[in-house]
Parts: structure tokens; sequence; C-alpha cells
């Protein structure tokens, strides 16, 4: 049996297959190790995932903050502790994405989830890569960002009075509260990220709608433009916000005069036929 684990810092989705058909799909909360410890990430594991009397002989983990060893180990202990008898291997959310994404052929693959990435790839690794930086120095077009600007404009006052009512009508937050969740509490980059369904909301409203476009195409500037040959592919988007956010997206993407490729709201179907494939 092999296991497929796509995780960001929100979610992650596990995937069972035996003999290349799907046994189980399970989701979970995210895990990322530059937040969570073994111990942390052992326990997630342990209360939901089914251990299978360790019939796993090879699990793929595909997550965020697996970007060096030292990272990577974590993961990997807490999932041999669950399953000692699986082969483990650990790579980055943005190897998934590049993957479910492009599958053999070469393309820039993108992940616009709470977090943001992208990379070059060749058809068989990552050959180019701009640095996220995270949500305070970086992660453009993430649901983090979006949700770091709109809570900043809505307590500044810099959006129109309607916008701003129905957001206090809401979630009836103090701006204590939110200062408290934001620079005291564990994972501000998801509490941030939850207000998307707000700015989903109101889309088309012209002021979130520009706030929007605005990340976008800071995320395509300062990212994807950095690419060599990034005229002739095709930019392909995963992720939560890329995928409910598709029709800002593609206008992005048009604005640059770049080639629209999949938005997909997850790699996993991709995933999986890769390893089948593999």
């Amino acid at each position: 049996m092999i296991l497929i684990a796509d995780s960001g810092s929100t979610s992650t989705q596990w995937c069972f297959l035996d003999n290349n058909s799907i046994v189980k799909s399970i989701d979970t909360p995210g895990i990322n190790p530059y937040y969570q410890n073994k111990k942390d990430i052992y326990s997630l594991i342990n209360n939901h995932l089914p251990n299978y009397n360790n019939s796993i002989e090879t699990i793929y983990f595909y997550g965020a903050g697996c970007t060096n060893t030292e990272k990577n180990n974590i993961v990997k202990n807490a999932l041999k502790t669950h399953y000692k008898n699986a082969e483990v291997n650990i790579a980055s959310d943005l190897l998934a994405a590049a993957r479910g994404l492009c599958g053999n052929n070469e393309g820039i693959a993108c992940i616009l989830g709470t977090g943001s990435n992208s990379c070059r790839y060749n058809g068989t690794e990552i050959v180019e890569n701009v640095s996220p930086l995270g949500y305070i120095l970086g992660d453009e077009g993430s649901g983090a960002v979006l949700g770091k600007k709109l809570i900043g404009n809505i307590l500044k006052k810099q959006l129109p009075s309607e916008i701003i009512n129905d957001f206090n009508n809401t979630y009836n937050l103090s701006t204590a509260e939110i200062l408290d969740n934001v620079y005291k509490q564990p994972f501000p980059n998801r509490y941030l990220s939850r207000f998307t369904f707000f700015l989903k909301k109101h889309k088309n409203h012209s002021a979130i709608y520009s706030l929007i476009s605005s990340e976008f195409q800071s995320f395509i500037n300062r990212n994807i433009l950095n690419y060599s040959n990034i005229k002739k592919l095709d930019i392909h988007f995963t992720g939560s916000i890329a995928f409910y956010f598709s029709d800002i997206l593609k206008d992005s993407l048009t604005h640059f005069k770049l080639k629209n490729g999949k938005i997909e709201s997850s790699p996993m179907q991709g995933l999986i036929e890769f390893h089948i494939k593999k």
C-alpha cells in the first residue's frame, strides 16, 4: 500500500493507494515543521490516520516547510513512528505542485494557498525558484497576505463603509482581539487567511477586486517574471486562493501577456497519476 500526502500550513490531504486504486482519502489539519515539532506532528498523525497494520510500504509526503534535511527529518521521524515498516520520502509542497500540475512537461508551477510559492520545472525537477520569504517579507497573493491587507484596510478605514460595516457585522471582532491573534497566538498566517472567505463574498466589489488583483499582480511581478523563457511556458496554479479567485488570477496573467495553464484546488489527482506511472 502507498500513502501520498500533500500538506500546506492549514490542511493536509492524505490518499491511501492499493494496486493503483484509492482505498481512502483523509483531510487533516496542516503540518509544517517550521512551526511544529516531531511530537506535535506524530500526535496529529496518530489521532487522524489509520495504521493499516503497518501494511504501508511507501510514503510520499510533500509539505510546506519541507525545504532542508533538518526539517524533513522532523516529519520523517513522526511518520516512521506511526508507519514503522514504510519507506518515507519527504519533499516540498512545491515539488508536489510541479509534479501534480506539469507531470513530465516543462512549465511554471505556482502555489496560492495560505502561503505562496513558485518554480520553473523542467519536467523532471525544479530548476529555478524565487524564495517566497513567508507572509511578512513575501508570500504575495497568498491567503495570509490577502487577509493581512484586508484587516489593515479595515482597521485603518481604507475601504468603503459598506465593506467595513459588513465585516464588523460578520465577525464582531475588536481591534485588541485581532492584534492578539496576529501578534501573540500561534499560526497567525492561518488566522489571517481565514478572512479570505469575506474577500470571496465581496470579490465583485471594485475595491475588493482591486485589492486581490493588486496582490496577484505583485505575485507575478516579484516571482514569475524572474524565471527564464517565461513567455513560452504555461503558468499553472494550485491552492484554494488560486482556485476560488481564478477569474481574477486569469485577468492578472492576461495583464502580463502570460499563458494560462491549469488552475486546480489541489495537485493530488496529478500526484496520484504521476506516482502510478512511476
